[in-house]
């Protein structure tokens, strides 16, 4: 498959994983826009929220991005859960992905670190 996502979840990309449990894998994202920008990801391939079928699964991408919160010492402070959702909420990867944001003030227009 050529998805880069189902790659890093198949561990066919070396990533360092932040949390991996039989649903879900968690790892930073090469393009951070918050000082800490973690991605967490299903392991089975589905494409957009709007395929998610499993109650299960949609809590666990957030219990998951919590624990990694508490993890990192960022929760105290605040961080920030998005998902996006098709073209025109941005979604670049076809394979849902729950971004983790925090670490300083986030404002609207978060801007690229890099």
């Amino acid at each position: 498959m050529d998805c880069i996502f189902c790659q890093i979840a198949n561990k066919e990309i070396p990533v360092e994983l932040l949390h991996e449990d039989d649903l879900v894998v968690a790892f930073r994202d090469i393009k951070p826009i918050a000082p800490v920008h973690i991605l967490v990801i299903p392991k089975a391939h589905i494409a957009s929220v709007n395929e998610i079928k499993d109650e299960a699964l949609a809590g666990r991408l957030i219990m998951v991005a919590k624990k990694l919160a508490g993890d990192l010492g960022i929760a105290d402070d605040g961080y920030k859960l998005l998902l996006r959702v098709g073209r025109h909420g941005g979604q670049e990867v076809l394979h849902v992905h729950l971004h983790l944001l925090g670490g300083a003030k986030l404002a609207e227009g978060i801007k690229p670190i890099n």
